[in-house]
């Protein structure tokens, strides 16, 4: 009787597996046709040459690779795209863990009001909110137009046609479109933390800088790696603003690298798909390794 009890057990175990993968297989089978088969013919195209009608081997294979780093242009559109993530990434989730404490405090009023706005502007479209900002700090601009009138400027700036103030004007427009996004899962992970945890160190004679630090932050602790991780795999393929707000000029000055790869895809008439495909699996390679690092870093478990 024992025997059968388990024989009939594991028939019902088999049957529940197999519903599992039989639910899992259509969507596994997706993913893999849009995304790892794509991935591995972009590494196979990237060691070969040629237009894409009549595209080749390359001789030698890692020609591309070779190319890719003494490319001038691509060198520097990989040192703007780490000067974004190094300045923008930390101011940006800084102030959206500030905000996310600030909107989370019970005794606010109109919280919801204030969390609309500020979670408001990553609900604007990316060409739009791009191209505002592109108006704004226009010559004859909104910003130039204020600045003159408060007497900071003599005359007017041509903000986007300077290399160092271009990358300052999209650092602030990432900052603007993207803080409120974070903000809300650094908002979702302080509401599941008991209230009673900062009564007791209110109790125990703790300030609320030193709560703040010494609670909430290490709390929190894995939301701020997953939006470090996002934030860093975002930044590292960055492209609207770069080609809204700057168009990469003046001189390349603020070109990134998803930027730099469209331009040799598509964007200057040479379709050139196996050089495209190189420097998309080295930004590949780099939001694998960064994330590995963010995780590693950021992972306390003994």
């Amino acid at each position: 009787m024992g025997e059968n009890n388990k024989k009939s057990g594991k028939s019902i175990l088999a049957k529940q597996q197999r519903a599992g993968w039989l639910f899992l297989a259509p969507a596994t089978l997706l993913i893999v046709i849009m995304s790892f088969w794509p991935i591995i013919q972009a590494v196979f195209t990237s060691l070969k040459t040629g237009s894409s009608a009549s595209m080749t081997w390359s001789n030698p294979i890692i020609n591309n690779y070779t190319r890719m780093f003494a490319d001038k242009v691509f060198m520097r559109s990989v040192g703007n795209t780490f000067f974004y993530l190094i300045i923008q990434v930390p101011v940006m989730l800084i102030i959206a863990i500030l905000l996310a404490q600030l909107l989370n405090n019970k005794d606010l009023k109109f919280k919801g009001f204030f969390r609309t706005c500020v979670f408001l502007p990553c609900a604007t479209s990316l060409v739009s909110y791009s191209l505002i900002f592109k108006s704004l700090f226009a010559t004859q601009g909104l910003i130039n137009t204020i600045l003159v009138n408060l007497g900071i400027l003599e005359n007017n700036f041509n903000f986007l046609g300077n290399g160092s103030s271009a990358k300052v004007v999209i650092i602030i427009a990432l900052i603007w479109r993207w803080t409120g996004y974070n903000m809300v899962f650094f908002l979702a992970g302080l509401q599941n933390i008991e209230y009673s945890v900062y009564e007791a160190a209110k109790i125990d004679g703790a300030n609320g800088w030193k709560t703040f630090w010494s609670i909430t932050v290490p709390l929190l602790r894995p939301t701020i790696i997953m939006t470090f991780i996002m934030s860093i795999n975002g930044t590292l393929q960055l492209f609207d603003e770069s080609v809204n707000l700057t168009n990469g000029g003046p001189a390349n000055a603020t070109i990134t690298m998803s930027h730099y790869i469209y331009n040799n895809s598509f964007g200057e008439g040479v379709a050139n798909f196996g050089y495209a495909s190189a420097m998309a699996f080295f930004v590949f390679i780099l939001v694998a390794i960064l994330s590995l690092i963010n995780m590693k870093v950021g992972d306390k478990r003994d």
